[in-house]
């Protein structure tokens, strides 16, 4: 279903190196993210993911090359603006001690405010729609200290949902969850895509949740661009040797059609 809140925005990396204290980390990347879809960023540890997607969210100069937002060069665009097009969800975001679920998703409206314009009505419906979507609605009041693992991820993606941006970039939102937490954050991101059509960009550790839920792959080792587009085209048995150093064959997923990975045992 796509509703009056519907967003259909492409990022893009052209020629795109990224790095820190003058060392390169990510090297040349060009590819476009499929605008209204889900995007899955894979690869080893250390490869570049984080880095990747913190060079999209412009939190990183770029060393060379350029992000494109809708072919707008996302360093021309006002700090204020970007926030209300980018949002991005930290590996581990921080709460303040004693926040309860509602102050802190409110905070997801900063970006829409100015001197001349406080809370608003329309802040406060973006909050109460973003709890909803969430099923956060009886956790209003709690303490975020208090939270599951999995009840504090949904509050953060909340966060993002209040601030409404065109874009959502998640650094490995799963990381530290259970299996059924997993899912439960995976299932409400696809949800959310589905609804509003939204552009949602994903650092995932695992490549057969990766293969499942996003609509797009990219594939990352030593920094450079190996593959990517739709699963079912990047996640063979060569890429996997490629990627992650691991053999392995490739079958159909038997639930969802995807392709999944089953590990070949390594010799003591």
């Amino acid at each position: 279903m796509i509703t009056e809140d519907s967003y259909s925005v492409t990022l893009a990396a052209r020629q795109l190196s990224l790095g820190y204290h003058g060392s390169t980390v990510v090297e040349e990347i060009s590819t476009e993210l499929p605008a209204g879809r889900i995007t899955a960023i894979i690869g080893a540890n250390g490869c570049g993911k984080s880095t990747l997607l913190r060079g999209l969210a412009r939190l990183l100069s770029p060393m060379t090359g350029v992000v494109h937002l809708d072919g707008r060069d996302l360093a021309t665009i006002p700090a204020r603006q970007l926030a209300t097009k980018v949002g991005l969800l930290p590996q581990q975001p921080i709460a303040p001690d004693g926040i309860t679920v509602s102050d802190l998703v409110g905070r997801g409206r900063h970006p829409h405010q100015r001197w001349f314009r406080q809370w608003s009505a329309d802040d406060e419906e973006a909050v109460h729609r973003a709890l909803t979507s969430t099923g956060l609605t009886d956790l209003t009041d709690a303490p975020i200290d208090e939270l599951s693992g999995g009840q504090r991820q949904r509050v953060w993606i909340a966060l993002a949902l209040a601030q409404n941006p065109d874009v959502m970039l998640l650094d490995e939102p799963t990381t530290y969850l259970d299996l059924a937490h997993q899912l439960d954050v995976l299932g409400l991101l696809t949800t959310i895509n589905q609804q509003h059509h939204r552009t949602i960009v994903l650092v995932l550790h695992d490549l057969n949740m990766a293969a499942r839920y996003a609509h797009h792959l990219i594939a990352m080792r030593d920094g450079v661009l190996v593959a990517h587009g739709a699963p079912d085209d990047v996640v063979t048995s060569d890429m996997v040797r490629e990627v992650f150093g691991v053999d392995a064959t490739v079958i159909t997923d038997p639930v969802t059609g995807s392709p999944l990975v089953l590990p070949h045992p390594r010799p003591a």
